[in-house]
């Protein structure tokens, strides 16, 4: 029977839909800035905020300044550019009260959490605060180790260089065999976590990276953390509580 030590999970698009989330408050900002007077329609402002977020990525934290440079003066004019673009950022930031785990996720940590014997914790890719805020809003908190919450840009590694993985397995000194990764991406989740010699499992969301393959495979392939649960009893010797 194998050893099993510790369940580490990737959190965006892992723990909860980071692209309905995304797309949702993306949407909601695009509204705000036309209800607070930009005049144009909001398929076409949205379609060139999701040009800035592409060319900037997701992490950088002016995406509605740069929106409002690429737009016709003429569709604020009369209008305090600096009241747009906070209408913009308010409700994006108001979405963010809804933003939950998958359903299964919740009940997948209390079990373990609750049968003793294995450290749960993340290793997660983004910004410092961003990040911890997510876990903050997803409820996580209660069921993670608070030794084992990696967050690559307090870390200093990024994804997908395998020494991320490397470093949480030392932070927590266990064998990298006795440690499981969940996660969506194949590139970020899957590969760096074959080389290190942790066991990957990939979960699939439907979501961006369901046609992506990587270099190397999973040990385990899941559609819910429902099916993480026999293999854990079968192959780790778990026995989790109902």
């Amino acid at each position: 029977m194998a050893k099993l030590s510790a369940i580490l999970f990737d959190v965006d698009d892992t723990l909860f839909s980071t692209t309905q989330f995304a797309a949702l408050a993306r949407q909601r900002a695009v509204e705000a800035m036309v209800r607070q007077g930009l005049r144009m329609p909001v398929a076409e402002v949205k379609r060139e905020l999701n040009e800035v977020i592409s060319e900037f990525t997701s992490n950088y934290g002016m995406h509605f300044d740069k929106l409002l440079l690429r737009l016709p003066p003429a569709s604020y004019a009369g209008v305090n550019r600096a009241l747009i673009i906070a209408a913009g950022i308010m409700a994006y930031h108001a979405t963010k009260a809804e933003l939950a785990a998958f359903p299964d996720v919740l009940p997948f940590l209390r079990r373990v959490h609750e049968q003793g014997d294995v450290v749960l914790g993340v290793i997660t890719h983004g910004l410092e605060y961003k990040q911890a805020e997510k876990l903050l809003l997803l409820k996580v908190i209660p069921y993670l180790n608070p030794a084992a919450i990696f967050i690559s840009d307090q870390v200093g590694i990024s994804k997908p260089n395998p020494k991320l993985y490397q470093r949480a397995c030392a932070a927590l000194g266990l064998d990298p065999r006795e440690v499981m990764y969940v996660g969506d991406n194949p590139l970020h989740d899957v590969d760096p976590v074959n080389a290190v010699g942790m066991i990957p499992v990939r979960l699939h969301r439907d979501n961006r990276f369901a046609g992506v393959t990587g270099a190397s495979k999973a040990r385990y392939e899941i559609r819910s953390f429902d099916e993480l649960v026999p293999v854990l009893e079968k192959d780790f010797g778990l026995v989790l509580p109902p």
